[in-house]
C-alpha cells in the first residue's frame, strides 16, 4: 500500500496561517468616563485620614477591625462571589481550549453478525458458499479490533474562536470586580452596624443615667415633702418622669439586640453569638476619622461596580464579533488513522493500517436570517451594556457626592449639639441645687433634665451619623479592597 502524503495538509495550513489573523467584528475601546472635575459638595479634611482599602483603622478600635476581618473570611455572600468568580474563570478555561487541537485515542472490540434476511447478509453468505470464491474467507459473524487517534482543529479564519475567548475574559473580570463589589459592601455593612450598635448601647447608658437622675429627684422630692418645704404633686412628676426613662430601655435592648444579630450573621454566626464579645457597653463613641475622598475621577479606578460594568461592555462587544464570524465559512482540519483488523494477531500489520485526513468546509447558505439576527441582538446588547455604563458612573458620583454633603452636614450638627449638651448639663446641675437648697422650683428642674437628656440623645445620635457618613463616603468611594489582596495572577490574562 503506497504512503499517505501529508503535503496537500501542509499547503493547507500555510494557506490558512495569513487568514486566521483576520478578526470580524468591532474592537473593544475603553469608555470615557463622564465624571465632573470636582465635588460639588465641600470635601471633609483628608489629614491622617485611613488609606480606602483599610478605612476602618481610622476609628483604632480593635473590635471593629477584628469584625472586619472575620467577616471579609466568612461572610456567605462574600464566598459566593468567589465562588462565582472560580465559575466564571472556568468558563474562559472552556472557551480558551477550543484554540488548540482536540487529540483523542480510542481502542475498539467487537463482533458482528449480518442477519442473511437482509440483501447484506444474504450476500456474505453466498460469498461464503460461491466455489468461484473459494478463496475469499468472509466469516458472519466476524470479529473487528481496532486501536488508533483522531485529530481535529478549527482554523479561526474570522476570529470565531478568538472573540469567544476575549469575551470569555471580559465576563472573568467582570465577576472578579462583583467579587470585589460584594466585598465592600459586606464591610461597609459592619461598620454601620457597629457603629449603630455603639450608639445605641450609649444611649441605653444615658437612658440609665436619666433614670438614676430621676430617681434620686423623686428621693428629693419626698424628703422635701417630709420636711414640709413640697407637694404631692412634685412627688408625682418625679415618679411620671422615672416611669417613662424606665421605659426607652426596653426598645434600646432591642435595637442592641437586633445590630448584635446582624453582626453575626455578617460574620456567618448564629443569631447571638457575638453577644459576649459585644455586650459591653461603651461609655463613649468612636470619633469618625478623617476621609481622602481624592477627585471624582478616582472612582473609576476605585469603584469595582463601574471597573465591573466595562468589562460587560468589553464582553458585549466582544460577542458582537462572535456573531459577525458566525456569517463567514469555517473550516476544521481533521484527522483519523491508526491500526484496523479481524483479529488480534494481524493487528500490530503494517497492512492494517488506515488513515483518513483532510478539511471540512462549514458554509452558511441559508439559515431564514438567524444568523444575522443575532448580529443584530448582541448589537443591541452591546448599546444596552454602554448605557449601563453611564448609568453606573452617574449613580456613583451621585452617591459619593451625597454622603460627602451629609457627612459635612452632620458634623456641623454634632459640634452644635456638643456645645448645647455641655450647657445643658451645667444648667440642669445648677437646677438641682437650687431646687435642694430650697430656692429654685421643681418645674425648674425636670424642664433643665429633659433638655439635657435630650441633647444627649441627639449628640450620640449626630456622632454616629457621622461616623456612619465616614462609611458611606469610603464604601462610594470604592474602599474596602486592595489590588494586591484581591487579584489573583489569572484575572487579566484573557488574550
Amino acid at each position: 500500500m503506497p504512503m499517505i502524503s501529508a503535503r496537500p495538509l501542509l499547503r493547507l495550513l500555510l494557506l490558512a496561517a495569513p487568514l486566521a489573523a483576520c478578526v470580524v467584528g468591532p474592537d473593544y475601546r475603553k469608555p470615557a468616563a463622564d465624571l465632573p472635575a470636582a465635588w460639588s459638595a465641600a470635601a471633609p479634611p483628608a489629614a491622617v485620614a485611613p488609606p480606602p482599602e483599610s478605612w476602618w483603622t481610622g476609628f483604632a478600635d480593635a473590635e471593629l477591625t477584628s469584625l472586619i476581618t472575620r467577616a471579609a473570611a466568612a461572610n456567605l455572600d462574600a464566598r459566593a462571589a468567589v465562588l462565582r468568580l472560580a465559575e466564571a474563570r472556568a468558563q474562559r478555561a472552556v472557551a480558551g481550549a477550543a484554540q488548540w487541537p482536540n487529540l483523542g485515542a480510542n481502542a475498539a472490540g467487537q463482533v458482528t453478525r449480518l442477519s442473511e434476511s437482509t440483501p447484506t447478509g444474504a450476500l456474505f453468505s453466498k460469498i461464503g458458499q460461491s466455489p468461484a470464491l473459494a478463496g475469499v474467507k468472509i466469516d458472519n459473524p466476524y470479529e473487528q479490533y481496532q486501536i488508533g487517534f483522531d485529530a481535529a482543529w478549527e482554523v479561526d479564519l474570522f476570529g470565531h474562536v478568538r472573540r469567544s475567548v476575549e469575551a470569555a475574559g471580559a465576563d472573568s473580570d467582570a465577576a472578579a470586580e462583583d467579587s470585589r463589589a460584594v466585598l465592600v459592601s459586606v464591610l461597609g455593612d459592619v461598620g454601620r452596624a457597629y457603629i449603630d450598635l455603639r450608639r445605641a448601647q450609649v444611649k441605653r447608658c444615658i437612658a440609665q443615667d436619666t433614670l438614676t437622675t430621676e430617681r434620686g429627684l423623686l428621693d428629693l422630692a419626698g424628703q422635701r415633702r417630709a420636711a414640709g418645704l413640697g407637694g404631692v404633686i412634685d412627688m408625682d412628676r418625679a415618679a411620671a418622669e422615672a416611669a417613662g426613662a424606665e421605659a426607652q430601655l426596653p426598645l434600646l435592648d432591642q435595637q442592641i439586640t437586633a445590630d448584635i444579630n446582624q453582626l453575626s450573621r455578617l460574620v456567618a454566626r448564629e443569631p447571638g453569638a457575638l453577644r459576649s464579645e459585644l455586650e459591653t457597653s461603651p461609655t463613649t463613641q468612636s470619633v469618625a476619622p478623617a476621609v481622602t475622598a481624592g477627585l471624582p475621577a478616582d472612582l473609576a479606578r476605585r469603584r469595582p461596580d463601574i471597573r465591573a460594568a466595562e468589562a460587560r461592555l468589553h464582553a458585549a462587544t466582544a460577542r458582537v464579533g462572535v456573531a459577525v464570524a458566525d456569517l463567514f465559512p469555517r473550516v476544521t482540519l481533521a484527522a483519523q488513522g491508526g491500526l484496523q483488523a479481524q483479529s488480534l494477531t494481524t493487528l500490530t500489520h503494517w497492512a492494517s493500517r488506515f488513515v483518513n485526513a483532510g478539511p471540512n468546509l462549514e458554509l452558511p447558505v441559508f439559515d431564514a436570517g438567524r444568523r444575522r439576527a443575532t448580529v443584530r441582538l448582541q448589537t443591541v446588547r452591546e448599546r444596552e451594556a454602554a448605557l449601563d455604563y453611564q448609568r453606573v458612573v452617574l449613580g456613583t458620583v451621585h452617591e459619593a457626592d451625597t454622603a460627602l454633603a451629609a457627612r459635612s452636614a452632620d458634623e456641623a450638627r454634632r459640634i452644635s449639639l456638643s456645645q448645647a449638651a455641655a450647657h445643658d448639663r451645667e444648667a440642669a446641675d445648677l437646677a438641682r441645687q437650687r431646687y435642694a437648697g430650697g430656692v429654685g422650683s421643681f418645674i425648674e428642674v425636670l424642664g433643665a433634665e429633659r433638655a439635657r437628656q435630650q441633647n444627649d440623645l441627639a449628640l450620640a445620635d449626630a456622632t454616629a451619623a457621622v461616623s456612619i457618613d465616614t462609611v458611606v463616603i469610603y464604601k462610594a468611594l470604592g474602599g474596602g479592597w486592595s489590588e494586591a489582596a484581591t487579584a489573583a495572577p489569572d484575572v487579566r490574562d484573557r488574550r
